[in-house]
């Protein structure tokens, strides 16, 4: 059954360029894709009790993390994700993505997180805003960002970096402790998507 509109990011949009290294404005950091050499740096920021508990996972070895990471540089050539890490120079300070791609609709979902040394800086809000500029560029109609109702600090990046609060979801999200209600911020690229 043919489609009758084309999608919004055709195939290649990504695959068919090298993952891009981002800069951070404003800041010393820039977003870069993943490397190999990365895996004990995850492994480190996944043991803070913060990033565990609102992404819901942890990395039980160095080796796990690097699968992880394995598993983000082949979702850039698959097109399902794009994930970076932000860094300034070799130190790891944090991760920004879109940790799910639609093609069809042009639609995105943000995710992100600091160490807890990077942490009150203004760097989350700084990389949201480039990962978004880039998006919005490379033909990204609509990004929706979720965190938990009770995760004020995610809500108040979200807001900085100019995500409005379209709506709660309730019971939207399992976390270690059940189930909990999602903000949903959501951003349109005012070039594309023009709503009938």
């Amino acid at each position: 059954m043919p489609h009758l509109a084309p999608p919004a990011l055709p195939p290649g949009t990504l695959a068919r360029h090298p993952q891009p290294v981002l800069p951070v404005a404003g800041t010393e950091a820039v977003l870069r894709p993943w490397e190999e050499g990365d895996a004990e740096a995850v492994r480190e920021a996944y043991d803070d009790p913060a990033i565990q508990y609102w992404s819901a996972r942890r990395a039980d070895s160095t080796a796990e993390a690097a699968e992880w990471i394995s598993g983000w540089r082949a979702a850039w050539r698959a097109e399902t994700r794009a994930e970076w890490a932000l860094t300034q120079g070799r130190t790891l300070l944090g991760r920004c993505s879109l940790n799910r791609i639609e093609a069809d609709d042009g639609e995105g979902e943000v995710a992100y997180w600091v160490t807890p040394a990077a942490r009150g800086r203004g760097l989350a809000p700084a990389a949201l805003r480039a990962l978004t500029a880039w998006a919005f560029a490379t033909g990204f109609a609509r990004l929706v960002l979720q965190h938990s109702t009770g995760n004020t600090a995610s809500c108040r990046v979200a807001t900085k970096a100019g995500y409005p609060l379209e709506a709660t979801r309730h019971a939207a999200a399992r976390h270690a402790d059940g189930w909990h209600d999602m903000h949903a911020h959501v951003l349109i690229n005012p070039r594309t998507a023009r709503v009938r």
